[in-house]
């Protein structure tokens, strides 16, 4: 298999943690986003689309989603179980996923590519091109603000986000959260229960490569 990481993109970011929670060792390959190498007709040639992260797997299927890759590698290798074991689990770890992307990876997202001047013309990742439109770089950052709220109140009821163990759906809150200082959001103060489950990821080896 090969991975195609950019070390510095919230994306790719995900797939690595998952890989690495694994315990997995993946020939890989970085993409910088900052030089552009997404858009380069060799990346396109892998990936027409020109997003991060890649997996291309040893059958040579491409894999270029975050939960496609994350289901694969789960269906290969079950343990430790990232996705939940039963069918209840899986649903809550499938549906908290989704609330983070929605909730927090799209609000930010938002934010920084409608307003940062280094995504000019470049709102939306992909090999088109789209203006900024500065209302919704203002809704991300309030939407962003939700996400806190939203996570604080879920962090309250659980030790982690979907189950009461380290699943898909922590690693992608985690990198929202993480990712959110470019748009200068942080962890509220008083936010307790969040500030404690992301000190504890933070000290996990995968959040740290």
């Amino acid at each position: 298999m090969i991975f195609y990481d950019c070390s510095t993109a919230p994306n790719p970011r995900r797939a690595r943690m998952f890989i690495a929670e694994k315990g997995l060792k993946i020939e890989t390959r970085d993409i910088s986003i900052a030089n552009g190498e997404q858009a380069s007709e060799a990346f396109r040639a892998i990936n027409p689309r020109a997003t991060l992260p890649v997996l291309v797997t040893d059958d040579g299927q491409t894999l270029t989603e975050n939960l496609g890759i994350a289901a694969y590698l789960e269906a290969l290798h079950p343990e430790p179980p990232l996705m939940g074991r039963t069918p209840a689990e899986k649903g809550q770890v499938l549906m908290w996923h989704a609330i983070a992307e929605a909730e927090g990876g799209m609000p930010i997202a938002e934010a920084l590519r409608n307003s940062h001047p280094a995504f000019a013309n470049r709102a939306i990742p992909g090999p088109e091109n789209y203006a900024q439109l500065p209302n919704l770089a203002e809704r991300g950052h309030a939407r962003a603000g939700k996400f806190f709220e939203l996570l604080e109140v879920r962090l309250k009821q659980s030790e982690f986000v979907a189950l009461d163990y380290l699943t898909l759906a922590d690693i992608a809150a985690f990198v929202f959260v993480d990712f959110a200082r470019v748009i200068k959001k942080r962890i509220p103060e008083g936010n307790s229960a969040t500030r404690a489950w992301y000190d504890t990821i933070s000290e996990r080896p995968s959040a740290r490569i």
